[in-house]
């Protein structure tokens, strides 16, 4: 048996300022051919639960490419022929399964449903071949997308820690599909709900209980898989939003009514998926009456793992004008700062005006860089392995790395994009975050995974940028309406 196995993932969020070409690939993990085996067997991605299963079938292996870029804008038209090219050029030949690890929510120049566009490509490359897709929990899920693979699953946890699990799941499915013990059918239910990722961990409610509710229902005989999908908000597309999918053997009734059932209790709770602002300042008031360290200030509103810049200085602005001390920050993308510290050398006092370099169109801002003295610690080339629960086993890559010392606050500056869900970001620069007062975390959801274990409170620090919730300030044009979360008076029924 011969089995290809790819890679193709990106988050869009198309509010963005951050181009998404190929080198942003290439800058997190952009790999072909056998450099794929070597790069992701041993991790706990769905590439490594397909790749143990087309072993243990003793199949023939080809990875053509397996591509990530951190979440950006728009991904360029030739990144994304790269990328699909190279998965339909091995199917074209001949393949008996694919096995693709996706996202669910790249919108590309040429594609506004990127993964859609290259599954309705591969059915017409090979009518008949096996298909099995993983997909992230922020899945902007697609009818297209479902009717141009055999079974499609997503990721139950987020942070996203099963991600080896889904893919032996959808993995098995498929492979026992083929032996003709199951025929898979799949339906898709749709909301018109546009949750606010804050809202979405699925250690909290409102997720919890749908997520419980999908393992429940994968107990039932005949249900091969259930997933609710948060869905993507920052992604100005007419499918942008939370969804159902349920897969069962050869029962259109059974997945049809199982994914309606999952999706009325998620609409029943619609409320609990806004997220409500507040005040900046009172945060860091809040913050600073706390005693019973590490506390962890989120300052969400500037995520690079949802699009982020990742250089806005508002949060950062704030906990200065209120001397708030014992503070480390991760991370400040600053390429230009960077230089400036090597140039500069460990050990030397310099100025800097750190971050606010890039402009947001999408909400009218301006970069304000801050003025800011300190001392240069520490230069990495920003490389280090991930050994948390999430993306365990994968190499990360910050680019050339440094740390920066005012004293009272200790910041990581990168020169590539990187969001803070494991520790490692701070350990690789010599900082044992559980011995900080405060940890500043650019990040959503995620940083749970690295940090949960080690922070004794946390405080969200609603700041500024590209990764806002607050969705009524972004102009939608591709959205369809009306939707929850941003209209008023709006019904949902199958």
């Amino acid at each position: 048996m011969k089995i290809v196995i790819a890679m193709m993932k990106h988050e869009t969020n198309t509010f963005s300022p951050i181009v998404t070409d190929w080198e942003r690939f290439e800058n997190w993990g952009a790999h072909f051919g056998k450099k794929v085996l070597e790069k992701y067997e041993n991790t706990r991605m769905p590439m490594a639960a397909y790749i143990h299963l087309a072993k243990k079938a003793g199949a023939h292996i080809v990875t053509p490419v397996a591509a990530e870029a951190m979440p950006s804008g728009i991904v360029t038209a030739g990144a994304y022929a790269r990328m699909s090219n190279a998965i339909c050029e091995s199917i074209d030949a001949g393949c008996d399964l694919a096995l693709l690890d996706l996202h669910g929510a790249m919108v590309a120049g040429p594609a506004m449903d990127g993964e859609g566009t290259l599954l309705e490509r591969i059915r017409s490359i090979a009518p008949g071949l096996p298909i099995a897709v993983t997909c992230d929990f922020h899945c902007n899920l697609t009818q297209k997308m479902v009717d141009n693979c055999t079974a499609l699953i997503g990721y139950k946890t987020y942070p996203h820690v099963d991600m080896y699990e889904v893919g032996l799941q959808v993995g098995r499915i498929v492979m026992d599909s083929m032996e003709g013990k199951n025929t898979p059918v799949m339906t898709r239910v749709q909301l018109p709900l546009l949750a606010h990722t804050l809202k979405q961990g699925t250690d909290d409610q409102p997720v919890k209980s749908l997520v419980s509710a999908c393992t429940q229902a994968e107990k039932q005989t005949g249900v091969l898989a259930a997933t609710f999908f948060g869905g993507f908000p920052l992604s100005d597309m007419p499918d942008t939003g939370s969804s159902t999918l349920v897969v069962t053997d050869n029962d259109k009734n059974q997945a049809k009514i199982t994914a309606k059932k999952i999706a009325d209790l998620a609409w029943q709770k619609r409320s609990e998926f806004i997220y409500h602002c507040s005040s900046l300042t009172d945060a860091v008031d809040r913050a600073k009456e706390l005693s019973d360290y590490p506390v962890i200030l989120l300052d969400h509103e500037d995520n690079c793992g949802s699009g982020g810049t990742q250089d806005v200085m508002a949060v950062i602005r704030e906990i200065i004008d209120q001397d708030l001390d014992g503070v480390a920050v991760a991370a400040v993308y600053e390429p230009k700062a960077v230089k400036e510290m090597q140039r500069a050398g460990v050990g030397t006092k310099i100025k800097l005006f750190l971050g606010g370099k890039i402009a947001i169109p999408s909400l009218c801002l301006e970069g304000k860089p801050l003025e800011i003295e300190g001392q240069v610690k520490v230069l990495t080339d920003g490389q280090w392995i991930v050994h948390g629960p999430m993306y365990t086993g994968v190499q990360v890559d910050m680019g050339p790395t440094a740390l920066f010392d005012t004293g009272k606050i200790k910041i990581v500056v990168v020169s590539f994009h990187h969001e803070p869900w494991d520790t490692g970001v701070f350990t690789s620069v010599g900082i044992q975050p559980e011995h900080e007062k405060y940890l500043l975390l650019k990040s959503r959801i995620h940083y749970r995974a690295g940090f949960a274990p080690i922070g004794k409170q946390t405080i969200h620090c609603d700041g500024e940028g590209v990764t806002t919730s607050r969705n009524d300030l972004l102009n939608y044009k591709y959205l369809r309406r009306p939707i929850y979360g941003l209209d008023k008076d709006v019904t949902f029924k199958i």
